[in-house]
């Protein structure tokens, strides 16, 4: 039903036909056009999102109302507002679709009654989160580390399909750039 969850939680951990049932009950398929919104900022944010295909950024505005993109979530990734979703608080951020999506989503209740029903799933979900965090960690550096120039080469030579569907100015604001640097890098290369 939902080929790239399954796939990627078995990558992980070994999932029974029942909890892949169980975990079939928790889901709400959610399919989206281009530029909907999935969390708009001041809202709660209720769920965690997978994108089973599509691609979703989440970005918030700078006080001079400038979007400043903070994630992308492509096919097999997870993405939330995780703040929000915990504390119940309203979000600073939006989640919007940049591409026609299919989007899974668990509510933050649906998601502790999953994780009760099939346990394993616990093991699963922190080892994705470990490796969002490691991700996160290795980009901070990054944008310490390298010149704009080449933190964008290195972005283009590990993901370049990604930068091919991700418009412009959308990668020019996750990388700190702005979209004029951005085209000015990608005509030298």
């Amino acid at each position: 039903m939902y080929p790239n969850l399954i796939n990627h939680i078995q990558t992980y951990v070994q999932l029974s036909e029942q909890d892949i049932q169980t975990l079939y009950r928790h889901i709400k398929f959610l399919s989206l056009n281009r530029r909907e919104v999935l969390l708009r900022e001041g809202q709660i944010c209720r769920s965690y999102y997978f994108v089973e295909k599509g691609c979703l950024r989440m970005y918030f505005l700078n006080n001079k109302g400038m979007e400043k993109t903070t994630q992308f979530a492509l096919e097999h990734w997870w993405l939330s507002d995780y703040f929000s979703l915990l504390d119940q608080k309203p979000s600073e951020y939006t989640i919007e679709t940049i591409e026609q999506s299919e989007i899974l989503a668990i509510s933050a209740q649906s998601f502790e009654d999953l994780l009760k029903e099939v346990p394993v799933l616990e093991l699963y979900f922190r080892k994705v989160m470990q490796k969002a965090v490691a991700a996160s960690q290795l980009r901070i550096k990054l944008l310490y580390e390298l010149s704009k120039e080449e933190l964008f080469l290195l972005f283009n030579a590990q993901f370049p399909e990604f930068v091919q569907r991700v418009p412009q100015y959308m990668l020019a604001s996750y990388l700190g750039l702005t979209p004029e640097y951005l085209s000015e890098i990608r005509k030298k290369k």
